[in-house]
């Protein structure tokens, strides 16, 4: 009936051919590229300087940036709302509040978020109180800029972080043995602690009262507690004792 149409076939297989080309190039072993996603850090420090030199740490690094900075436990809050911050990084010492209390705030508030604290106070006494509050590492500020990195990366990992020193110390504490000439501090609860220091600063029963919002009478039953906890028989000795370990301590 109708004549059949001349010329060549469709080039089909040469199409199918160039498809394949394409396919063994995309499958090619190639360096991975580097990864567009940083995981946001929050760093909460009442020391602009130390914040300042954190944030350039920090955002110096490929898979890390800083996505806000406070000075408070009131501007961490905020921050944490409007953030959404992967991880903090939160000093013990802040301007209205401890970084314990914090700490405790936020594993109610916020218990996804994992904190790490980096602070100058002695891992010794500290360490295993920040823990209990919600801590998922403890990092002294005079490690080296590796090692704090280390941390707030197996933070955000799901990991604990503790120096060798201190995770040997708790090691020996869970097998029975004890560590070794323990501080007597470590009996004081954080709040004993945290009267303790403030004695140790020079405050009296009225300021250490209307700085922790507390009532005279409490401060009063907290230095008794103190006393005795501490093996001292009177006010002047406490606050000796406490001065002694306020010098001693580069964050007091």
């Amino acid at each position: 009936m109708g004549s059949s149409k001349s010329g060549p076939p469709p080039r089909r297989p040469a199409k199918r051919a160039t498809a394949g080309k394409r396919e063994v190039e995309q499958n090619k072993v190639v360096p991975p590229a580097p990864s567009r996603h940083r995981s946001k850090v929050l760093v909460v420090d009442d020391h602009p300087v130390v914040r300042q030199g954190l944030v350039m740490m920090i955002n110096n690094q490929s898979d890390l940036e800083v996505c806000g900075e406070a000075a408070t436990a009131e501007a961490a809050f905020q921050t944490i709302a409007d953030k959404r911050p992967d991880a903090a990084i939160v000093d013990l010492s802040l301007k209205d509040t401890t970084g314990l209390e914090l700490m405790k705030d936020i594993k109610i508030r916020f218990p996804q978020l994992p904190v790490l604290v980096l602070s100058m106070h002695d891992e010794a006494i500290y360490a295993e109180r920040a823990l209990r509050a919600g801590a998922r590492g403890y990092v002294m500020k005079e490690e080296s800029a590796e090692t704090i990195l280390s941390a707030i990366r197996q933070v955000l990992a799901g990991k604990i972080y503790l120096s060798s020193r201190m995770t040997s110390r708790l090691l020996d504490m869970m097998a029975g043995g004890g560590a070794p000439a323990e501080s007597p501090l470590k009996r004081l609860s954080d709040r004993e602690l945290q009267v303790f220091q403030l004695i140790g600063r020079g405050l009296g029963t009225n300021e250490i009262a209307q700085q922790l919002h507390l009532s005279i009478k409490t401060v009063e039953s907290y230095r008794a507690h103190l006393k005795e906890k501490l093996s001292l028989a009177s006010a002047t000795e406490l606050q000796y004792y406490a001065i002694r370990w306020a010098q001693q301590d580069p964050t007091s």
